[in-house]
């Protein structure tokens, strides 16, 4: 009962804190999917609906360390479009709790498409609503990876405890939904991801600082409530 109790205490803690944050409600749809009985539980969607299982399978699933991808099928579908938020509106992030070893896509959409979205699993790329790419020298990292928009002519990039200012005009956005533990182009899934996750988000502009902050402490929580 105490491990059901300081579960349940480390998710309210997490919500109360997004919303003191002021990033509650620019969250439109997630999932935390660590501290779960199951894959089911995993899948319950933070707000809005479910995502679209596409071949996980418990064994993917850790109840500290979230889902593993597998690099060529296991995906998700977030079930909410890239062009549900306003364009220059606009965040996305994921919480890797192992590197990916190949060249991935944590979540995204339109590949490389105008108004793509996309966080590379291994080189901590990022698009925002835009085509061009960012691409910090990284090979392979673990924590939260994000990215939010909050202006035509730029938007926040962090990786590894770090923002970053990406200058990238923002571009209609690609009208197809998004894809977790890949992206897709010409609405085919590709470049899938084999990190280990135990968190996304889409929604409107957050603060991405504060967001990690909170996600980092609930996965550390999640771990030391279960044995």
């Amino acid at each position: 009962m105490s491990q059901v109790l300081n579960l349940v205490n480390s998710f309210d803690a997490f919500i109360k804190g997004c919303k003191e944050d002021g990033n509650w409600n620019a969250i439109k749809t997630g999932c935390v999917m660590a501290g779960w009985n199951g894959l089911a539980g995993a899948l319950t969607p933070l707000k809005d609906g479910a995502p679209t299982n596409f071949n996980f399978v418990s064994g993917d699933y850790d109840r500290k360390t979230g889902l593993i991808g597998n690099s060529s099928t296991k995906y998700l579908n977030s079930n909410r479009n890239n062009n549900a938020d306003p364009q220059n509106n606009f965040s996305i992030s994921t919480y890797l709790t192992s590197a990916s070893t190949v060249a991935g896509v944590s979540m995204g959409v339109g590949g490389g498409d105008a108004g793509a979205c996309s966080l590379g699993s291994l080189t901590g790329s990022t698009r925002n609503r835009n085509s061009a790419l960012s691409s910090p020298a990284l090979s392979g990292f673990t924590g939260l990876h994000g990215s939010s928009r909050s202006s035509s002519s730029a938007y926040i990039r962090r990786v590894q405890g770090t923002n970053a200012t990406i200058t990238q005009a923002s571009e209609s956005p690609f009208n197809s939904n998004i894809l977790v533990f890949c992206t897709s182009a010409s609405g085919v899934p590709t470049a899938h991801t084999n990190s280990r996750q135990s968190f996304y988000h889409i929604g409107e502009s957050v603060d991405l600082e504060k967001l990690d902050s909170r996600v980092t402490t609930l996965m550390s929580n999640i771990a030391t409530a279960i044995p």
